[in-house]
């Protein structure tokens, strides 16, 4: 079986979690002996060699649509359908913050799309795209595809309120490298300790990370890069910083490892989360995890993790407070190893591969 992995063109110059997602699920399929080639979409393959084809970020539908109307074969998509919607119209500033809040979230990303255009940050491989609009594109897309594969039944559900279509699907959780992210028990936990692993940017919400625990007993290690379209936000958050503020730039998992093993509290008070993998991988290791309540987190972490709304650094420094005084969610790790591991994953994405090839 011969899979060709569709991507994003940024998916390696600005690393966020979809990179991880595919680069672990292309990785396991191998292990399961399938060939999985990953192609970013400024490319163009000889589509004659695959089976088939598996997309992801359907929020970004130029992307794939330039390759489904040349690919004569079944296609699948991992929507990883984050909502960016109530960061634009409400926290971004400047110009497109005022503008956003009166459009819908398609007319927004269609906006964002032309603007990286634009600047040259990216490019619009499908043209059509331009006069279809991002709604009417994503529809296409949907209607073509011979599976979706959301991470959560709750990611299914949104997609298909949002575009008014029952879809045929398998759910697909994201997971972790247990080999990896192995807890050692001898290591003790710092309580003052607070980790933050996420790419840093507007949706992430590091900037009221910090308002909440600035001069506070915590060490608050931030880690990530700043996306580079979000270069002033990124200022933004080490100008107001105060002491116990760390900023670490983008670690591989390997070097992560070493933070969660300390850290007694990771947080991601996300404005949007369609998991958190770092989240997911931390919990593994004995965190406690704060977690944001906006997106599709209770399917993964349920009453396991500590909720915070991300627009209150109130409710954002009450959740850490109580996720350090409290002891360790070892339920929480045990469904992880269980339910959701990356070999785990690319066994369920393998049999939605066999369902389409072989089944029909």
């Amino acid at each position: 079986m011969k899979i060709g992995i569709i991507t994003r063109s940024t998916l390696m110059s600005e690393k966020g979690g979809d990179t991880i997602q595919v680069l672990q699920t292309a990785q396991w399929l191998r292990q399961l002996g399938v060939q999985a080639d990953i192609i970013s979409t400024s490319n163009t393959p000889d589509y004659s060699k695959y089976d088939l084809l598996h997309f992801f970020n359907i929020i970004r539908p130029a992307d794939i649509l330039h390759h489904i109307r040349r690919f004569n074969k079944p296609f699948v998509v991992s929507p990883v359908l984050v909502d960016y919607s109530e960061y634009d119209k409400f926290y971004r500033k400047g110009l497109p913050g005022l503008s956003f809040r009166f459009l819908s979230s398609d007319t927004i990303e269609y906006l964002k799309a032309i603007g990286r255009r634009i600047k040259g940050k990216d490019k619009i491989r499908s043209l059509s795209y331009l006069w279809r609009g991002h709604r009417k594109s994503i529809n296409e897309i949907l209607n073509k595809s011979a599976l979706i594969l959301p991470n959560s039944n709750l990611e299914y559900e949104r997609l298909t309120q949002l575009y008014s279509k029952t879809l045929p699907y398998i759910t697909v959780p994201n997971g972790i490298d247990e080999n990896l992210f192995k807890q050692d028990p001898c290591i003790k936990k710092d309580p003052s300790l607070v980790v933050c692993a996420a790419r840093i940017e507007g949706i992430k919400n590091q900037l009221n990370l910090i308002r909440a625990l600035n001069d506070t007993e915590y060490t608050v290690v931030i880690i990530g890069a700043p996306a580079l379209n979000q270069m002033d936000y990124y200022r933004r958050c080490r100008d107001i910083a105060a002491k116990n503020i760390i900023f670490l730039d983008h670690l591989s998992q390997k070097e992560l490892v070493q933070y969660y093993q300390k850290a007694k509290v990771h947080i991601l008070p996300s404005w949007f989360e369609t998991c958190g993998l770092s989240t997911l991988e931390a919990a593994a290791m004995g965190c406690n995890v704060v977690i944001t309540d906006k997106g599709f987190t209770r399917e993964y972490f349920e009453d396991f993790a500590f909720y915070c709304d991300p627009s209150s650094p109130a409710s954002i420094l009450e959740a850490v407070e109580n996720a350090a005084g409290s002891p360790a969610r070892q339920g929480l790790q045990e469904k992880i190893l269980n339910c959701y591991t990356w070999k785990k994953a690319a066994r369920e994405t393998l049999k939605a591969y066999q369902k389409i090839l072989y089944e029909e």
